[in-house]
């Protein structure tokens, strides 16, 4: 079976599906593997794909893609734009896009299968095809191993994956250890006491209580944390009220925190709980603030001996201008957890997916960050080609260093 890559990209592009929601997409990626002739188990944790090819005796080998998409307003431009949207789980309509390249993930692992099993004859061993749900929502992995991804299916040898990123098409990134930070959410509740505008004396204002943890919640990392060690503190949403005389009983805001080792996270949390409460004390509240932690996504951290193993492989097969090693990033990722439950080596990549012109011309400026689109930006959208052929050969490249071509 051939797969023309590009369409297969483009109509996933247009139309992302929401974490937990991707019927459509793991029906394509499950059609897919069928065609190909592996042996295709849908459903997993929700909405995930499992695809199995034993092919002799050998290590087992997890690629792993995820595959939904966010609630984002398409803006980049493209003819095969999203103009999708759907439903959330508060009810609310929501646009659609794959603002995070998890189209371009799903394309290459599809590319890559193709392109083991006409090397067939070349390797042995059993591949293990993961199309997993609800990366965004840090829940994905856990919902596929809560649904027995280690029991019903060959447990892996190593876990091997990648991520499309605003790097230069064509170029693969690998960090050797801690490669992305961890992730925590919380939602807070601040309980005020509501009345008229006119009479804040006669309140508790949990709108002012809201705001003052928000700018004082900045100095965790700017006070609180060691100069050079990577941690994020963002309140991305705050919602309180209905009009503007009317003071409300209750203010929420959602935290969003990025370490990178447990006794930075350890430090941080308890940093921002502290400051919630005595923020909620301040204000004079006397009921504390509500705190609902959300899932946990722990740092990816990639085996050392594995990644250089890897590198050295990705050297030769691209060239040792087409790797190279970038800093920590930020953002998080579940696919950790598929490797740690099963007690293997992980090693996961970056795959340059911008315009190299347009690329080195923003880094001659200075202006990478502002001119070149990054993962969640409306404007994201990499470039076809060189990306998806990269993104194949680099997948094939490392399950086959796995599998001993």
């Amino acid at each position: 079976m051939s797969i023309d890559l590009a369409p297969l990209y483009r109509d996933l592009h247009a139309h992302p599906e929401l974490g937990f929601a991707e019927v459509r997409t793991a029906a394509i990626a499950a059609e897919a593997m069928r065609g190909l002739g592996l042996e295709v188990t849908t459903g997993v944790g929700g909405t995930g794909v499992v695809a199995v090819l034993a092919n002799g005796p050998g290590p087992v080998v997890y690629l792993r893609a995820d595959m939904d998409g966010l609630p984002v307003l398409e803006k980049s431009g493209v003819a095969y734009a999203s103009t999708d949207s759907a439903v959330d789980v508060d009810g609310a309509e929501v646009p659609l896009m794959h603002a995070c390249g998890h189209d371009v993930h799903v394309t290459c692992l599809i590319g890559a299968t193709g392109d083991l099993v006409a090397r067939r004859t070349q390797w042995s061993g059993t591949l293990v095809a993961v199309f997993q749900p609800a990366e965004e929502l840090i829940a994905g992995a856990a919902a596929m191993l809560a649904d027995g991804l280690l029991d019903r299916f060959p447990r892996p040898d190593v876990v091997l994956g990648q991520h499309v990123a605003p790097f230069p098409a064509g170029s693969i990134a690998l960090h050797t250890g801690a490669a992305m930070a961890g992730a925590d959410s919380m939602t807070v509740t601040f309980h005020g006491q509501g009345g008229h505008a006119s009479r804040p004396h006669a309140t508790i204002d949990p709108v002012l209580a809201a705001c003052s943890a928000v700018v004082r919640l900045q100095s965790v990392v700017s006070r609180e944390v060691e100069p050079g060690q990577l941690a994020v503190v963002t309140v991305g949403s705050i919602h309180a009220g209905t009009q503007g005389n009317i003071i409300p009983d209750d203010a929420t805001i959602e935290i969003n925190i990025r370490t990178i080792s447990a006794a930075s996270r350890e430090h941080v949390l308890a940093a921002v709980r502290r400051i919630l409460d005595a923020e909620a004390s301040a204000a004079g509240m006397t009921t504390p603030p509500t705190v609902v932690l959300g899932d946990h996504a722990p740092a990816t951290i990639n085996d050392a001996a594995s990644a250089e193993r890897l590198r050295a492989r990705f050297v030769a097969e691209f060239g040792p201008q087409g790797v190279w090693s970038p800093a920590v990033v930020a953002g998080s990722e579940d696919v950790g957890l598929i490797a740690t439950a099963a007690g293997v080596p992980l090693v996961f990549w970056f795959l340059g997916g911008t315009d190299p012109e347009i690329f080195a011309a923003a880094a001659q400026a200075g202006t990478v960050d502002r001119d070149v689109p990054g993962n969640h930006s409306p404007f994201f959208a990499p470039v076809i080609e060189p990306t998806l052929s990269r993104g194949v050969a680099a997948l094939s490249a490392a399950a086959r260093e796995w599998f001993g071509q």
